[in-house]
């Protein structure tokens, strides 16, 4: 099973040009702020997540939302602006060397994201089923990231993945990112992450996505980041490829899902907390 953990993180990384692959056997990174506020505070959050995964050998692929079409209040914060907030991305992109990943909502966007250089076009958990956006998306070429529906049973998600395949694309990434527990809450089942492995791809946990605490009464999606260290180290322990981090720095003013996302001068600590217990895993898998 370890070789093909290798397996897997080779594959992306191979296939996304200008990824920094220093790493070995590590797992991979997708991260930064949920959604882009501006050029400035996104640049600089990329720029300083760069800068930690070189130290630490992890190879990293920055994660941001050009805009948010599935909000709980009509007056909640979508964007900037698709064409500036694209635009913004594939600046990044040429400056720092790094790949992105980004949201697509539907089937017209996936070929507007793919024009600006994006390397990993994500579809939303709530969107997974969508046939027309999966297959979009496949058509691009691109690497298709398909969050698992807080609705769906792992084991479904492989007919997400047909979609993507059946269009000829096999450049597919599944994440984890829990199951709806209740009205308000959700949980991760572990086992999620052997049987969408299973599939033969790599497979993602969304650390800070699991942790939310939705339909509050508020409007306003809840949280629990002080289980943000536990849950990576869980998702490793049962062998992920990668790990999902969105962060700021300063969740409490961030325009979107500040109630689960970590805060930046935080990410290096746990980065550097989660390599040593990746390392070990791996010697665990080989017995």
């Amino acid at each position: 099973m370890i070789v093909f953990n290798y397996f897997c993180c080779a594959m992306i990384i191979d296939n996304i040009p200008n990824i920094r692959h220093t790493g070995q056997g590590n797992f991979f990174l997708l991260a930064g702020p949920c959604v882009i506020e501006g050029e400035e505070i996104t640049y600089r959050v990329a720029s300083e997540i760069m800068e930690i995964t070189e130290k630490l050998s992890i190879p990293f692929i920055f994660k941001s939302s050009y805009r948010k079409a599935n909000r709980s209040k009509s007056d909640s914060f979508t964007g900037i602006g698709d064409e500036r907030g694209l635009g913004i991305l594939q600046m990044i992109r040429e400056k720092l060397k790094v790949p992105i990943v980004t949201d697509i909502h539907n089937p017209e966007e996936a070929s507007l994201a793919a024009s600006y250089n994006i390397d990993v076009l994500q579809i939303p958990a709530f969107l997974c089923r969508q046939t027309d956006l999966l297959e979009a998306a496949a058509k691009t070429g691109k690497f298709v990231n398909i969050k698992k529906g807080q609705f769906l049973a792992p084991l479904s998600m492989k007919f997400a993945a047909e979609k993507v395949a059946e269009k000829g694309n096999n450049n597919i990434i599944l994440t984890e990112r829990g199951t709806q527990f209740g009205y308000s809450d959700l949980i991760v089942d572990f086992r999620a992450i052997p049987q969408m492995k299973s599939f033969g791809y790599p497979v993602v946990l969304d650390v800070t996505h699991s942790l939310q605490q939705p339909n509050q009464s508020s409007g306003v999606t809840g949280g629990r980041p002080d289980l943000i260290s536990t849950m990576a180290r869980a998702g490793i322990a049962v062998g992920v490829d990668g790990l999902f981090i969105e962060t700021h720095p300063n969740p409490a003013s961030a325009k979107s899902d500040g109630a689960n996302m970590l805060k930046l001068d935080l990410l290096e600590e746990l980065l550097r907390s989660l390599v040593p217990f990746r390392k070990a895993s791996n010697l665990f898998n080989k017995l």
